[in-house]
């Protein structure tokens, strides 16, 4: 007890926790069930769910409509969210200007996840979930997955499971809570509170729901369109690494990786390097964002049942009728945003001494908070850059990741974006090791980076895009 009558100890770095996640982490076959067997859980309560969903004409919406005056599509009580137009104009690109739809949604979310050890390892709650656009309709989900209008029955139907271990936490142990971003292409502004909290009580096992370990996480990662977008953000928050890492033996891969995760293994960079880096970034970029409404976006055409771009790139805004026995609600309508092709999102990644470092871009998108977000080394459609004729403005290192050997790929697997608001949204995720020689950061706006320095960063708010953080939980459980 401190000197100071009534005040708790001070409180030191959990090591001991760190070696908890990396057991739950290094156990795949499972005390309770193997990964095979959650993919097989996940079939049956396919099964048991009822959950159609039918295209149709934006005249078949109920209570969402177009309001008169704006042209922006909004729900009939303002609350959920609106598709509204945005104007933007900016230094960084080959387009200086341009108008688009975009979701505004203002409300933050939770995403969650429970964790509890089971005979000696620490387990995730996850749920089996449908949602309007999955392409494959069942995916693996966080324990909550709720907006504010969803978790506060804005919708007039039932509460949310096990929300209360993440609104009223005081006596279980937060592992991690941070707001972070969504889509900064097609969400304007749009953050959502990330949450891990540890109980040590009895929590009852709903049918929709498993137990699974991090190690059975990490395998099935591996899997399409296995595990849903908003799982693999809150994973992307959880602590990772301990100390000692830099003294492990062995230059494999999964070495390499525990090596980039603790602080004393060494770095190309230094975080205040990191930091200034990113700071420079944010102060060179110029974007400049206004919402405007929805009939003012140019080359934009608005049919009976989609709003699309005239060179047919990028997305089109179309709209949805759900009926389900499995959610709050038993049917409803709503718009969605469809991306138009198949996204690459990919990591370079090298090994420098030992020690695992990623490829990271400061990428500019319209929809941040701040100027610019950290994202993979590339993140793009290359169908849109044909649809445009840029072909000679892809990204940088677009054609090394599409031409890469096939030895040189650690990961690659077609995952699935946010399906309660992108219809058929799926991105090539891949991790590309090259020579320890490969450059890249004499480009500005590309940076080195171990996977102790993005821990960190994702501890933090508006650093790290979804969908690097998608990447980072691919990357870390790589063996």
């Amino acid at each position: 007890m401190s000197s100071r009558t009534g005040t708790p100890p001070l409180r030191k770095p959990d090591q001991v926790l760190r070696h908890r996640l990396a057991r739950s982490a290094c156990e795949v076959a499972g005390t309770r069930h193997s990964p095979g067997d959650v993919l097989a859980w996940m079939d049956e309560r396919a099964q048991v769910q009822t959950h159609e969903v039918e295209v149709i004409p934006f005249d078949e919406l109920d209570r969402w409509g177009f309001d008169r005056l704006t042209g922006n599509i909004q729900h009939d009580t303002g609350r959920f969210f609106s598709v509204q137009g945005l104007s933007v104009q900016t230094s960084s690109g080959p387009v200086g200007s341009w108008t688009q739809p975009i979701i505004n949604q203002p409300e933050i979310g939770i995403l969650g996840i429970l964790v509890k050890e089971f005979d000696g390892v620490l387990h995730c709650l996850m749920q089996a979930k449908q949602e309007p656009g999955n392409v494959n309709g069942m995916q693996l989900s966080p324990t909550v997955q709720a907006t504010r209008s969803n978790y506060t029955q804005a919708h007039g139907g039932a509460a949310v499971p096990y929300l209360d271990y993440f609104r009223d936490f005081a006596r279980h142990r937060v592992l991690a809570d941070v707001l972070q971003s969504e889509q900064g292409t097609w969400f304007y502004r749009k953050r959502n509170r990330n949450m891990i909290v540890e109980v040590d009580t009895e929590v009852e096992l709903l049918a929709d729901f498993q137990w699974v370990t991090l190690g059975q996480l990490n395998a099935l990662l591996a899997h399409d369109d296995a595990v849903n977008m908003d799982a693999r953000t809150v994973l992307s928050c959880m602590p990772a690494g301990f100390e000692g890492a830099h003294d492990t033996v062995g230059d494999g891969l999964a070495e390499a990786i525990a090596r980039s995760c603790d602080a004393y293994a060494g770095s190309i960079s230094s975080s205040a390097e990191v930091l200034s880096w990113i700071t420079s970034r944010q102060s060179e970029h110029q974007i400049s964002t206004e919402l405007i409404p929805l009939r003012s976006v140019r080359n934009w055409r608005h049919t009976e049942r989609e709003i699309h771009h005239e060179s047919g790139g990028f997305f089109s805004v179309m709209a949805v009728r759900v009926k389900t026995n499995s959610r709050e609600v038993s049917g409803w309508t709503q718009p969605l945003i469809q991306p138009h092709g198949l996204g690459v999102v990919a990591m370079l990644v090298k090994n420098v001494d030992g020690v695992l470092h990623a490829l990271v871009n400061a990428r500019v998108e319209p929809g941040y908070l701040d100027v610019v977000e950290l994202a993979s080394t590339v993140q793009c459609s290359p169908e849109t850059y044909t649809k445009l004729g840029m072909e000679e403005h892809r990204p940088p290192f677009l054609d090394h990741v599409l031409s890469a050997e096939p030895g040189r790929i650690l990961f690659d697997t077609v995952l699935s974006e946010e399906g309660g608001r992108f219809y058929h949204a799926r991105n090539r995720y891949m991790v590309i090791e090259v020579a320890p020689d490969f450059g890249g950061d004499e480009l500005p706006d590309y940076r080195w980076l171990t996977l102790h320095q993005l821990n960190g960063l994702l501890q933090h708010s508006r650093y790290v895009n979804v969908e690097a953080r998608s990447l980072i939980a691919c990357l870390r459980g790589l063996r």
